[in-house]
């Protein structure tokens, strides 16, 4: 019976899945940069609105192919809220018991949205999420997804519609339809992971560029080596950058690795809603702020290519924080003079 119910799960997803488009690569039109072309991968799109969604599915296979889910199992998450919001959404699909171990800080809409699904929000100090969710999945007999650990294993990173394959397919048609460069910020590491061993497999010749934000450690044991090395704080852009290294993230499969100030990252989702005419959440801008200084420095050189980049959710879930100037001058500080760059760079193709 608990086989008959795990082959019935997986058909479940993978009918869910088949439902869903690819999401869109948009390309932004940047005057000041002739001779670059700039992409977002817009991961809003999924039905759970975010790039977590490809995630969620990924730990869900994995953990009914293990053996971890069966009918009734409770699923327990720690997360910054998006890859809860996904997770809650598979749950409800399979009828499945859910808890998310949140921080404290976590947007109120990713909460609504994760209880929307039909699951509980347990909301505790950022350092405590991993112990929480331990304790959690063994008192009520669950499975902890454990998104941190299992991230890079759980996608087949050689393709089989996974976000790389994806963007390289995309890209075909393209002026330059090999990126000079793919640019994304880790959470998990998982994606980073994906992106880094579809390259090399691929043999392609594309660099991975990996940015990070204020208070996470990604950049600093990428440079030093240290898997130890940890933060006192959490990070201010809700789903990327980690206090700790995590399992996932895998240092190897990146060409480079940049740190963003988190002024740099909200001031960039500002001035992005000027060229889109919608909002996106701070990780965007995390990501667009690298990519920028990257198609600046391909200008300054006289090269020419595509740069890719990952739009990871709406800006709608953030309209409490990032939209809201109070609370950017109270917990970011001021971004003007991020805004004033990025307005020059729109007429000149130079970000110093």
């Amino acid at each position: 019976m608990s086989r008959r119910w795990v082959n019935w799960a997986i058909a479940q997803i993978e009918a869910d899945f088949q439902r869903s488009a690819d999401t869109h690569l948009i390309k932004l039109d940047l005057p000041c940069l002739p001779e670059v072309d700039l992409y977002l991968k817009d991961e809003s799109t999924h039905p759970t609105g975010s790039l977590k969604h490809r995630l969620a599915r990924s730990l869900f296979l994995y953990g009914l192919s293990n053996g971890w889910i069966t009918e009734g199992t409770p699923v327990i998450e720690s997360s910054s809220g998006s890859t809860a919001v996904s997770e809650a959404y598979f749950a409800r699909l399979l009828g499945l018991p859910f808890i998310a171990v949140m921080p404290h800080s976590t947007a109120s809409k990713k909460i609504r949205q994760i209880e929307f699904y039909g699951g509980i929000c347990h909301l505790v100090d950022p350092k405590d999420i991993y112990v929480e969710s331990e304790r959690l999945a063994r008192e009520r007999n669950g499975h902890y997804m454990d998104q941190f650990t299992y991230a890079e294993r759980a996608t087949d990173w050689r393709g089989n519609n996974n976000i790389a394959n994806a963007i390289f397919n995309q890209m075909q048609r393209e002026r330059f339809p090999e990126p000079r460069y793919v640019v994304m910020s880790p959470g998990t590491g998982g994606t980073s992971a994906t992106i880094g061993r579809y390259i090399r497999y691929q043999k392609l010749n594309t660099e991975l560029c990996v940015v990070d934000p204020d208070n996470s450690v990604f950049y600093d044991y990428f440079t030093q080596g240290d898997v130890n090395i940890s933060s006192h704080h959490s990070s201010r852009i809700e789903g990327i950058g980690r206090p700790r290294v995590e399992p996932s993230f895998i240092p190897g499969v990146v060409d480079q690795m940049r740190k963003i100030p988190d002024a740099a990252s909200v001031a960039t989702v500002h001035w992005l809603e000027s060229i889109l005419g919608r909002k996106t959440g701070a990780s965007t801008g995390t990501n667009l702020y690298g990519a920028l200084q990257l198609a600046s420095e391909m200008a300054a050189r006289g090269e020419s290519g595509s740069i890719v980049t990952l739009l990871c959710d709406s800006g709608e879930r953030y309209l409490d924080s990032y939209y809201d100037n109070e609370w950017v001058a109270t917990h970011i500080g001021d971004i003007e003079p991020y805004m004033t760059k990025l307005n020059a760079f729109a007429k000149t193709g130079e970000l110093s």
